[in-house]
């Protein structure tokens, strides 16, 4: 192991003292602690060790950020993009979504449920506009064209065709 910078004892402290607050992937860590003036050679070798027992984890922290968001209404493409933001890639946030929801689709059901308030059994038929705003609401929650159109289908959401 490499001998310890000056700084390494303040930036162990910025960094334990950012974790206790709150889970926090590297990257997150690292533009933090490069903000209050350290270098980023100086940092990583901290986080490292950090890493090494289990103070900090990118596993730990996708999963906790990817919990928070779900139960805010957000969809799979919109949570993986922003864990991709604060450096975290490739995590099964299906495995996540089980523990809170039985699948995208239902929780997709209940984003829609709580905007819209859907009608009664039977056709409820909106106006293009409509359609394609409430279409959008969805997609920008980040979920997919399909999942959106499946459950609009299984809504019995139709559009009039104004000619």
């Amino acid at each position: 192991m490499q001998e310890p910078t000056a700084n390494y004892a303040d930036i162990k402290a910025i960094a334990l003292r950012y974790l206790a607050m709150r889970e926090h992937s590297q990257k997150e860590l690292v533009d933090k602690i490069q903000a209050k003036g350290f270098a980023k050679p100086d940092i990583l070798p901290v986080l490292a060790e950090l890493a090494e027992q289990g103070w900090q984890s990118d596993a730990r922290y996708a999963e906790s950020y990817a919990r928070f968001r779900i139960r805010k209404g957000f969809g799979p493409l919109a949570i993986a993009y922003e864990l991709q933001q604060h450096g975290i890639k490739g995590v099964d946030l299906d495995a996540i979504m089980g523990d809170l929801a039985d699948s995208w689709l239902e929780l997709l059901a209940q984003v829609y449920a709580k905007k819209y308030r859907p009608g009664s059994a039977g056709v409820e038929r909106l106006s293009r506009n409509e359609w394609a705003k409430r279409g959008r609401f969805l997609l920008q929650r980040g979920f997919s064209g399909e999942s959106v159109a499946t459950l609009l289908d299984h809504l019995n959401i139709t559009f009039d065709i104004d000619f």
